[in-house]
C-alpha cells in the first residue's frame, strides 16, 4: 500500500462548517478558502505551516516584493497544484524510489538487533516511549500501530522539532551517519523557542499572511539565501556540500529540515533512526517564526532567542513578539513585515518546551493584536501593565512567606504554596489579558493619571492577587486570623512603583 503526501489525505484541518477532516497537500491548497484552521497539536502546526509555506513559496518562487506578495493569494490553489505534479514523486511515504524525508540508502550497522527498540512511535515526541516520559501518554512502549496519516506527521514533526541528544548510528551510502552517536538540535527545537505565526479567517489566507517576500529573505539572511526545498535537492550523503549547504543554509532548504536520518519499515512500525544534517542555530541562523530578545546577562545586554516555558504565560512576552523590525536588538517574526501599522492581526503563538533531550510540555495562545501593539508606545503600555502584575505577584509572594512564617510553616511547604499561589494568581489574571490590550490601543483607558492601578486591568490584577492570598493562607482559627492579617498587611506594592510616563 502506497501514501503518497501530494496526494491521499492526512493533513488534519477543521472546516468552516466546523466538521474535522484529513486533506493532502494539493487538498490544503485548492480547498484552503473551505478550511478554518489545522487541527493539530502546537509543534505539529508549526511543522505543517512550515511545509504548507515552503510548498507555496517554491510553487510561486517567490513572492519577490510587496506587491506580489498582496497578489499571490489568488494564484496558490493552481500553482501548488502544478509544483506538486511535477514533483509527486519526492512525497512518497514508503516504496522503493525517493522517499519524503526520508534516506533510502539507509542501513544498520552492523547486526539487526543492533537497531531493536526503534519503534515509530518516537517519532510522537509526546508518547511515552524510549526516554520520553507518561507526561502525555500513560500507555507507554513501543509496540503500537499507526496509520499512514499519522505516520506522515510524526515524521515531519519529528524532523523540525527533536531534541538533540544521543542517537544510533547507521550507514548512510555506505558511511556512517555524522555525529558518532550523538545529534543537535533539529531547527525548531533550541531553547524552547517560541513560534509565532499569523492567522486569517482561513488555511490559504493564514499560508499568504506567513509567506515572506523574496526581498524580506534576503534582507534577513543575505543575498542568494533563499534556496530550494529539500526534496528538490536532497543530498545524497551527509558530505554532498552543495546539497547539505541548501538544506542547512537557505531559508527554503531550512523550512523542511532532514535534521535525523530515517528510513520507515513497510511494516509501519519500526523504522531506522540516526543523526542526520547538522543545522547552525542562532546567532547563525534564525528561523522565521521566532522572536530576538535583548536579556542582561551578568551587567551585559546579550541577545537570545524567546523562548517560553510551562511557568510563564505567552501573553507575558506580546511586547517583544510584536516587534515589526528586520534587524536590531529586538525583533519579531518575519511574518509581520507584511501587515501595516495601522492592521490589527490574529497572532498564534507556541512552542514545545524541553530541558535538553526531554520533552517537558506544549504551549500555545491565539491573541487578538490591536495595531496600537506594533507601535513603540502600545508595545511600552503593554510591558508596563505586564510589570504591574509582576510586582503584585511579587507582593504575593511576600504576603503568602510572612503569613506562613507567622504560623510556624516548615521552609519547604511554604515554597510550594508560594508556588501555588502563584500559578493561581496568574491564571486568573490571563483571562483578563484583553483589559491590557485595551490599555495599549487607548491609553485613555488608564485616566488622566496614566495610573495602572486605577485601571480595569490594575483592579482585576489586585482582585486576583486577594484570592490567590486567601486561597493559599487559610483563616479559620484565632492563630490563622492573626498570621492571615500580618500578612495581608504586606499584600501591597510598594511606593516605589510608579507608571511610566512615557507610556501614558
Amino acid at each position: 500500500m502506497t501514501m503518497n503526501l501530494a496526494t491521499d489525505p492526512w493533513i488534519p484541518v477543521v472546516f468552516d462548517t466546523g466538521c474535522a477532516g484529513f486533506v493532502s497537500l494539493r487538498g490544503a491548497f485548492a480547498r484552503g478558502m473551505e478550511i478554518r484552521d489545522l487541527s493539530a497539536r502546537p509543534h505539529e502546526r508549526v511543522a505543517l505551516m512550515r511545509l504548507l509555506l515552503c510548498v507555496a513559496h517554491a510553487a510561486l518562487d517567490g513572492p519577490e516584493d510587496e506587491a506580489a506578495w498582496v497578489e499571490c493569494g489568488k494564484g496558490l490553489p493552481k500553482a501548488t497544484a502544478d509544483y506538486l505534479a511535477k514533483w509527486k514523486h519526492a512525497f512518497e511515504l514508503f516504496g522503493d524510489g525517493p522517499r519524503f524525508l526520508q534516506i533510502p540508502d539507509l542501513h544498520v550497522v552492523g547486526s539487526k538487533d543492533e537497531d531493536e527498540g526503534n519503534s515509530v512511535s518516537k517519532l510522537d515526541l509526546a508518547l511515552a516511549t524510549g526516554n520520553n516520559t507518561t507526561l502525555f501518554d500513560n500507555a507507554g512502549g513501543g509496540n503500537r500501530g499507526f496509520a499512514d496519516a499519522q505516520l506522515a506527521v510524526m515524521l515531519l514533526s519529528f524532523q523540525c522539532f527533536s531534541p538533540g541528544g544521543r542517537i544510533g548510528v547507521a550507514k548512510w551510502a555506505g558511511k556512517e551517519t555524522p555525529g558518532k552517536g550523538s545529534s543537535n538540535h533539529a531547527p525548531c527545537a533550541p531553547a524552547a523557542m517560541l513560534h509565532a505565526l499569523l492567522r486569517g479567517p482561513n488555511l490559504l489566507e493564514t499560508v499568504r499572511l506567513n509567506l515572506i517576500t523574496r526581498e524580506t529573505v534576503e534582507a534577513a539572511y543575505g543575498a542568494g539565501k533563499c534556496g530550494r526545498p529539500v526534496w528538490e535537492t536532497m543530498p545524497g550523503t551527509a558530505t554532498d556540500q552543495p546539497a547539505v549547504a541548501n538544506a542547512t543554509k537557505s531559508y527554503l532548504g531550512r523550512l523542511v529540515p532532514l535534521s535525523r536520518a530515517i528510513l520507515l519499515a513497510e511494516d509501519r512500525r519500526t523504522m531506522i533512526l540516526a543523526n542526520g544534517l547538522a543545522y547552525p542555530s542562532y546567532p547563525e541562523w534564525r528561523e522565521a517564526m521566532a522572536t530576538v530578545v535583548v536579556r542582561e546577562v551578568k551587567n551585559k545586554q546579550e541577545r537570545f532567542l524567546l523562548g517560553a516555558s510551562p511557568q510563564r504565560g505567552i501573553w507575558r512576552e506580546l511586547h517583544s513578539l510584536t516587534v515589526r523590525r528586520l534587524g536590531g536588538d529586538v525583533a519579531g517574526p518575519l511574518s509581520l513585515q507584511n501587515i501595516s501599522s495601522d492592521q490589527s492581526v490574529d497572532l498564534w503563538a507556541g512552542c514545545l518546551a524541553t530541558d535538553k533531550a526531554k520533552v517537558l510540555d506544549t504551549l500555545e495562545s491565539v491573541f487578538h493584536i490591536p495595531a496600537a501593539m506594533f507601535a513603540d508606545l502600545g508595545r511600552k503600555r503593554y510591558e508596563n501593565g505586564v510589570a504591574h502584575a509582576s510586582a503584585w505577584a511579587g507582593a504575593l509572594r511576600f504576603a503568602v512567606g510572612t503569613c506562613l512564617e507567622a504560623l510556624k510553616v516548615e521552609p519547604d511547604r511554604i515554597t510550594s504554596v508560594r508556588i501555588a499561589s502563584s500559578t493561581r494568581f496568574w491564571t486568573a489574571i490571563e483571562t483578563r489579558v484583553p483589559l491590557l490590550l485595551e490599555i495599549a490601543a487607548n491609553p485613555a483607558r488608564l485616566g488622566p493619571g496614566g495610573d495602572y492601578a486605577a485601571s480595569d486591568w490594575g483592579r482585576a490584577v489586585r482582585r486576583a492577587a486577594r484570592e490567590a492570598y486567601e486561597f493559599a493562607c487559610a483563616h479559620d482559627t484565632p492563630r490563622q486570623l492573626e498570621a492571615f492579617a500580618k500578612g495581608l498587611r504586606r499584600l501591597r506594592l510598594p511606593p516605589n512603583i510608579k507608571p511610566n510616563p512615557k507610556a501614558s
